[in-house]
């Protein structure tokens, strides 16, 4: 037998050697591996902990506008009870609808400089507040003088909510999951319209003089959360920065993003932008936005456009009319009419979850336009329908048809899509007073869309009324062409370059450390 060296002791002990450089090798191995085990444990835990952070931010905020979705979803069917309870005429009728919308760009205008004072949050807080106080004296109005002073208070909540909630969102979430959380305000927009119809389903069998009260007192119940919410959700990280409390933002970005370095990376972008606005700051913000420099030209047009072309394609009219477009169409029951509008609030509902899913992937553009084409498409049947088919069992089916495919095309695209590009095309100095902007033109088009709609059917008739409303959304789809840009994949800071022809990309195309972020959120999400 070959003798086997040995491994000494000294004096020698006689045992065979062993391959101690090996072992020591194999253990240092897997001592790594533990080690890259473990970091990914933890960069996983960190990870689902960010996105539940952030979407439990993005739903709080989002409450504000369950409240503007109920009222416009319960006064399609309360407003039936209130003419029969306070004996009310057309054209009372026509502004309470109405009304809200216009008074609501008050709060909006308001909505701006008070989120520049106050804080995103606490204006959330302040808008909760006015419309709990304006639902509580509608619920009780003994008369149509009253009942307008509760929905002017309710005008003004709706109005401050509905403007800084995307912003908020927009401002806190992560680059490439943003459309995404920014999109939930319009989701709790139509869970708002939904629980209306439903709200009037399930109380129109109490008495006149009850039934509508009721359906407007429950409305106050979502705005009670948010006193809940201001203890879950931090103020935007760059409205902090706006503020020059660097170290808070820091904490709130460590926060909403997955990795140190990313928050960080987002920090520098915030505080440049911030440092770039501040020679500026001796040109109040609303000079600048009434004497634009070409740039923010460009970006006033995309989103002032935008939520123009949501409201007047005539959405509002088919949510806050649909009793009376099914009724021209042949129902004549009350109950099944409600019943047929829960129809149309499942359909505006199930269809904006679609719309928060694809956001991101397939990005804002390409949503816009199967939403511009299909609502185009569905309006002019809509109309051929009513004027041609109407009063009879096809007429009623395909009524109901392109009502609800009108409500589905809109909420996959130009529902919430319009509300992500406004609060993310405005550099940071402008954003919040911009955005308020763009909601009052989304507001005042709403208002005279509801407050003419019945008053312009008695003229042109209601199929005539849709047929204009398909002639204006088919423009909606060249301005989308022509104007509207793909944001998706960029950062806050890198939108606003590209508006500035710094950042020379093509529609989709991203930079590669968005890329790898993006695809990583993907596979998470």
């Amino acid at each position: 037998m070959k003798n086997l060296p040995e491994v000494g002791n000294g004096g020698g002990s006689g045992f065979p050697a062993v391959s101690v450089g090996n072992k020591k090798n194999k253990y240092q191995r897997m001592d790594s591996d533990a080690e890259e085990s473990q970091n990914h444990r933890e960069a996983e835990a960190r990870n689902s902990r960010t996105r539940k952070y952030v979407m439990a931010c993005a739903f709080f905020a989002s409450l504000n506008n369950v409240l503007l979705g109920y009222d416009v979803g319960v006064m399609s069917g309360a407003v039936l009870f209130i003419q029969q309870d306070l004996k009310i005429t057309e054209v009372q009728t026509e502004v309470l609808i109405g009304s809200l919308s216009i008074i609501s760009l008050f709060g909006s205008l308001a909505g701006g400089r008070t989120s520049d004072s106050i804080g995103r949050k606490w204006t959330m807080a302040l808008a909760a507040l006015v419309f709990q106080t304006g639902a509580a004296v509608m619920a009780v109005a003994p008369s149509f003088e009253v009942l307008m002073i509760g929905r002017t208070l309710a005008g003004i909540g709706i109005g401050l909510g509905v403007m800084i909630a995307p912003v908020y969102i927009a401002e806190i979430s992560p680059t490439v999951a943003r459309g995404f959380f920014t999109s939930f305000p319009e989701i709790f927009i139509n869970l708002g319209i939904l629980l209306g119809y439903v709200s009037n389903y399930a109380f129109s069998g109490l008495s006149v003089h009850i039934s509508w009260r009721i359906m407007l007192a429950v409305g106050i119940l979502p705005s009670v959360f948010i006193g809940f919410a201001l203890c879950v959700i931090p103020e935007s990280p760059r409205w902090l920065v706006m503020k020059g409390r660097v170290d808070s933002a820091r904490e709130v970005l460590m926060k909403t993003n997955e990795r140190d370095d990313e928050a960080e990376e987002r920090l520098a972008e915030i505080q440049l932008a911030a440092a770039h606005t501040e020679g500026s700051e001796d040109r109040p913000v609303w000079r600048e936005l009434l004497s634009p420099s070409p740039v923010v030209r460009k970006m006033l047009i995309v989103g002032f456009g935008i939520q123009c072309f949501q409201q007047i394609t005539g959405i509002d009219a088919t949510v806050y009319y649909s009793p009376e477009i099914l009724k021209e169409a042949g129902i004549q029951d009350e109950t099944k009419l409600l019943a047929a509008t829960v129809a149309v609030g499942v359909t505006k509902t199930v269809f904006i979850l679609f719309a928060t899913f694809l956001i991101d992937s397939v990005g804002r553009k390409p949503l816009l336009y199967v939403s511009t084409i299909g609502m185009t498409l569905c309006l002019f049947c809509l109309s051929f329908t009513l004027t041609f088919l109407g009063q009879g069992t096809l007429g009623i089916t395909l009524a109901l048809l392109f009502v609800c495919g009108n409500v589905a095309f809109f909420s996959i695209g130009m529902g919430p899509v319009c509300w992500v590009l406004t609060s993310e095309i405005f550099p940071l100095r402008l954003r919040a007073q911009a955005s308020a902007l763009g909601a009052v033109g989304n507001r005042v088009c709403s208002g005279l869309v509801a407050m003419s709609f019945l008053s312009v059917s008695r003229a042109i008739t209601v199929g005539g009324t849709f047929f204009v409303f398909s002639l204006v959304s088919a423009l909606s789809v060249i301005f989308v062409y022509v104007l509207v840009p793909e944001t998706s994949g960029k950062s806050l800071e890198q939108i606003e370059l590209m508006f500035q022809g710094g950042l020379e990309r093509k529609d989709g195309e991203v930079e590669l450390g968005d890329a790898e972020r993006l695809v990583r959120k993907e596979q998470e999400f």
